[in-house]
Order: C-alpha cells, then structure tokens, then sequence
C-alpha cells in the first residue's frame, strides 16, 4: 500500500515543528474540530503536508473558489509527486441555473459550457477514492453538492483482464449500461469502438490515453494502453477497470424502479395541481416530466437528469444527497482553507439552492423531488466529518466556538514583519494621507485606500486625481477583466494608488504596497470589524516598509483587538529574527502578464471605432477560442477575463452585427 510521503527540499522551520507535532497530536488524541492560526507567509500548506504524512490520513481540503483549489492542488501536488492528489471543483466554465422569475413570466432555461478536462479530473478523484488510500482531494464547495450513488458507481465498474471469457458484445453492452456512448468516427473521452476483434475505449477520466481490448473468440487475448493521437503503445495491461462515464449512472434495474417511481409522484403531483385549478402549471409539468420518462426508458439517461437523483438511487424523500464525501472511507480528515470565507460559504450553499427550485416546483417546471438534488445543508456537513482542521489568518467565531486546540503559526521564513500601525484624527486626514501617499510614491512604492461607500471611493479618486496623483478606484461594478486590469496596472506602476471599499477580494496579492490606508475605522460594521482589519492590515505585510494609517476619532474594541494583535505578531516574529539572526525581506512576486489574445483585443476596442462586422466576427471567434484554450489549462482568471470582454463587446458593438 502507497503511503504518503513528501519530496522537498524545505524542512518545517520556524514555529512551523511546533504546530505539526500539536496539530498530530490533537488528530491522535480524536480532537474532532481544530485550528491552524496561520498569517499569511508562514507557509501553512507546508505545514498541512506535514501533518498529512504523518497521520497517513485520505484528506480532502475544501478552498472557497476554482483558483485558490487549484493553486492549493499544484502545491501539494509538488510535496506529494509520488501520491494521489486530485482536483474536485464544479465542471462548468459558465452556468446560468434552470430558474423561473413569476413576476415577468420569465423562465431562465440551464445554460452551461462544460469543461472536459474538470469533468475527467472529477472522476479521476473518484476513482482514486476506490483504488487507494494515498489521495488527497483539492475540491471547491461544489464537493457538498450531490454526485449518484458512491456504492451504485464503484459496483458498475466494467474489469477486464488478459485471459479473461467475456463475448464482446457483452462488454459493449456494459458500457452503454454505464453510459458509455459507441462513436466509431469521433472517438473522445466517454465513447468506445469497434475494430474487427478490437474494442477501443476512451476512458473517463482520461484525456490522451485509449484502451485497446483485442479478442481471440470469446477470449481477451490482450490489452493495450495507447495514445489516441499519435498512436504510440504506452504499455500492456494485466488488468483495468473502467468506472462509468457519468457520476449518476445507475443499474437498468434501478431505471426502471426509478421510472416507476417518478410516474407514481407525476401522478400524484398533477392531481395536487388540478385541485388547486393550476391547469396551465399541471399541463406544463407532464409535458416536460413525460419527455425525460421516455429519455430515460429509451437511453437510460436524459437531460437534467440530477433532478430525478433521489429515485435513481432510491432515497426517501427529504434524504440527504449523496456528495464527494460519501465517496471516502470513514478515517478521512477535511483541512478547511481560509476557514473564516469557506465556511459561511458552505453554511449558505442550501437556501440559495432551494429557493430558486422551490419556484420551479411551484409553477410546474420540475417534481418536488427535485428539491432532493441539492448541495447539503449545514448539519448534514458537520454529521459528516470525522476530523477537520480550520485554517486562517482570522478564523471565525464557528471555528473558535468548536475548536478544541488552537495552533498558532506566525512566523514568516522571509522575517517579515507585520505592518506598524498609526491611528490619526479624521480632521484634515485627506491632506495627512495626501501627504503620505506623496512619500511612499516618490521611492516608488504603492498605496491601499479603503473607504466605506461607492460614491467616498469615486469622489476620493477623483480629487487625488485633480492634484496629480495616479489612482484609480476598485468596488463592485468594476468587471473581472478591469478588476485585472487594475491590478496588473497598479504593481506595474500606471497607478500609485488604489482606492476601494473591500479589498480583502482574491487577487490583491500586492507586494509592491507599504501603505494601507483605513478611512472611517471607528465605524463599527462589517467592513470595520476585527477579521476585516486584520485582513486588511495584512495588505501591507509583504512589504519592508509596511504601514497601516487607520484615521478615527475614537478606538472602537474592533480597531483595538486588531492593533492588540497586529503588535503581538510583530514581537513575536521580531524576538525569532533576533534570535536566528534573520533579516527581514520584501516578498518579490512577478507581476502576471495578460495572454497576447487579450492586448490585441482590447487595443482593437479601444482605438479603432469603424471596425467592419465581419473584423469583429473574427476578434470575438479569436477571444473565445483563447477563453475555451485557458480554461481547458485551468487557467480560470483569464477565461473570466476573457469571458467579461467578450460579453463587453458585444453589447457594445451589438448593432453592427
């Protein structure tokens, strides 16, 4: 049996020993709930390595979004090169929710864009679950939304081995079975064909190798795993298995269990409907639940068909879905990733879902059984983990309250210290800042402002501007790609300044910034409270010159928990400079370049109005073949970017074309 085991070149350092052998310990002892205190730089997925090869646990960490879970992966994966580590996160490169609106009328039918390359990296992760116990799963919320029966998936899998009596045919009607689809001319992932005595198989949760299954009669002579472009023999097998091609699939006897079952509910349903006179509702039910009867009666499968899930696998109603986590053994651990965002996320995935599909069931577009498809609610997740480590810089009150052992991690390999921090008075604090902002400019550094309305940000920005400095503003409205933009624009030196409401957002990864600016600190709220703080003043920590200027009139507890413990990091990571003989370092960070695609677009847009329609044709067909090309590489920031142009585009150029 595979263990985990970490190839790196980096040992645990700093206070880094001290919270593996504790973490270790809290997991040996059957501590159920703890967290890792961890500010930015300590190196916290290292120290989660760590502890993972030590407990020899299968692990799944859950990050809050695509980026941050693939960034996680890509880590752990160079720590883990000789281990199973996997990426789990929603397939979709853009998803627009069946959804019905009763006030205009208006129903929003599912669109999506699927990517391939997720789908096959999903069922690699399943599959990975059912062969070992070294995987350690990277997955974004979408791991609490419902996946088919974890028993009904590992019972369909299709074993072959050389030697083996099986009749072709019969094979090829257990791949249908597990809704494998025969293509003899485009051959890609999910489809097999048919060659004489040979049968090709594009496996699910591959994307360049095929299985070649030659027969002598009845008998497997060989098999053969091939690269399906250049046709080059990788090796011969002794044995595979081929799970199925969709995470629903199910047993025919279950289909036709299932089709009765959905008959019997329409039944009932369209009776409900008729006594409360909803005719047009009632009429508009059958219609569309007929259809996917006899989808599923003719190919055992149908569109939307997670809708019908709780049938399919012969749940009750109201029943919990089944989830990613069904699919590990019951040891795993959960390593939670910036606790204090993933968590809420996690609480409010169910009431979102289940109010845009109670509308859908109410006006007849879907059985209430629909409502089963789901992501979990929130005790649901909690009866389901067996041990789970919270990790952030500020974790929240869910994760203190539970917590039975908090493990601080605050020392920085770089020696860098937390931001000094000066509390001034709101009068005259646009001059102060002014001022400020001037000196860190001229040795060619940047500046965070942060304000607590839209219109304080654009005002603010366009004084700044009057006098000469270069700032721009960032909230809300500002799209993904010119989020970007901005970003790009200000560590390249276009801007000196940035002026924003919230920016604690993803991406604002700034090592070029020594000054955070904190307007209106005294007001007590969410964007001013102790988490926000300290996130914010952590904008600053990647700097030498580091400083944070919160202007108030009074400290509230908020203001004085965040300087408390600002100061205590700092006294901490200076005793350990001192002691090690350490000096401190600004973090050096490239500044990301935008993909070629993108600057030939944007010049185009910007510069040149009498473009013809057929110029514009092309530069949209260029953009969304660069969008479709990035996000097939995981790249899922310049698909967005990409995405936002392309929609910008249109809607300004729409007239044209």
């Amino acid at each position: 049996m595979n263990k985990f085991r970490i190839e790196s070149s980096y040992k645990p350092t700093g206070d880094q020993p001290e919270a593996i052998k504790s973490l270790v310990r809290g997991l040996e002892k059957g501590n159920k709930h703890q967290v890792l205190l961890g500010v930015t730089g300590s190196g916290k997925t290292f120290t989660m390595a760590n502890v993972i090869e030590k407990v020899q646990k299968p692990t799944l960490v859950i990050a809050h979004n695509k980026t941050l879970a693939y960034q996680l992966a890509s880590e752990f994966k160079e720590f883990f090169p000789d281990n199973a580590v996997e990426y789990f996160v929603s397939y979709y490169d853009y998803y627009q929710p069946e959804a019905y609106v009763p006030q205009t009328d208006t129903y929003i039918e599912k669109d999506s864009s699927i990517n391939d390359e997720i789908d096959k990296l999903r069922h690699s992760a399943t599959m990975s679950l059912f062969e070992r116990r070294d995987v350690i799963i990277v997955a974004s919320v979408s791991c609490i939304y419902g996946l088919g029966d974890p028993i009904d998936y590992e019972n369909l899998v299709v074993s072959l081995r050389p030697g083996m009596i099986k009749d072709r045919d019969q094979i090829m009607r257990k791949l249908i079975d597990i809704q494998y689809m025969r293509n003899d001319i485009n051959f890609e992932r999910g489809t097999f064909r048919v060659r004489g005595d040979v049968l090709e198989i594009f496996p699910a949760s591959s994307s360049e190798n095929t299985l070649r299954v030659e027969f002598f009669g009845d008998e497997i002579d060989r098999i053969t795993e091939v690269n399906h472009l250049t046709g080059e023999v990788i090796g011969y097998r002794n044995h595979v298995s081929i799970f199925p091609a969709s995470h629903f699939a199910t047993t025919s006897e279950k289909v036709e269990k299932a089709i009765v079952r959905i008959e019997e509910e329409l039944e009932e349903r369209l009776k409900e409907l008729r006594d409360k006179d909803k005719l047009v509702e009632a009429q508009r039910l059958e219609q569309r639940t007929r259809y996917d009867l006899e989808m599923l009666m003719e190919m055992g499968f149908c569109s939307g068909i997670e809708n019908y899930s709780r049938h399919l696998s012969d749940r009750p109603a109201g029943s919990k879905p089944y989830t990613l986590i069904d699919y590990f053994p019951d040891d795993f651990l959960i390593i939670v990733d910036e606790s204090h965002v993933t968590v809420p996320q996690i609480r409010g995935m169910y009431a979102g879902d289940r109010s845009r599909k109670t509308t859908l069931v109410d006006y007849g577009f879907r059985l209430p059984s629909a409502l089963d498809n789901r992501p979990l609610r929130f005790d649901e997740f909690e009866k389901m983990v067996n041990q789970i480590i919270y990790t952030s810089a500020t974790p929240g009150p869910y994760e203190l309250e539970r917590t039975e052992q908090i493990v601080e991690q605050i020392i920085r390999p770089t020696g860098l210290l937390d931001p000094v921090i000066e509390v001034r008075p709101t009068e005259h604090q646009i001059d102060d800042l002014l001022s400020e902002i001037r000196k860190v400019s001229a040795r060619g550094e940047r500046t965070l402002v942060t304000t607590l309305t839209k219109r304080m940000a654009e005002d603010l920005t366009d004084y700044f501007k009057e006098v000469g400095i270069k700032v721009t503003y960032l909230h809300s409205d500002v799209d993904t790609i010119e989020r970007m933009e901005i970003i790009r624009d200000l560590r390249l030196g276009k801007y000196d300044v940035l002026v924003g409401i919230n920016l604690l957002r993803e991406g604002l990864d700034l090592p070029e910034v020594s000054l955070v600016a904190i307007l209106d600190a005294d007001k007590e709220g969410f964007l001013r409270s102790e988490t926000s703080m300290i996130q914010t003043i952590g904008r600053a920590a990647r700097h030498l010159e580091g400083k944070v200027i919160m202007y108030a009139d009074r400290i509230t507890g908020s203001m004085r928990r965040a300087i408390h413990e600002t100061e205590r990091r700092r006294e901490i990571q200076a005793e350990y400079n001192e002691k090690h003989g350490i000096t401190p370092k600004s973090i050096i960070k490239d500044v990301r370049k935008i993909i070629e695609a993108t600057l030939v677009a944007e010049d185009q847009i910007e510069y040149d109005e009498d473009l013809s329609a057929e110029e514009l044709d092309a530069i949209v067909l260029g953009m969304e073949s660069a969008m479709l090309q990035a996000a097939e590489s995981l790249e899922f920031e310049r698909a967005a970017e990409l995405r936002d142009k392309i929609i910008q585009m249109k809607k300004r150029y729409g007239g044209k074309n």
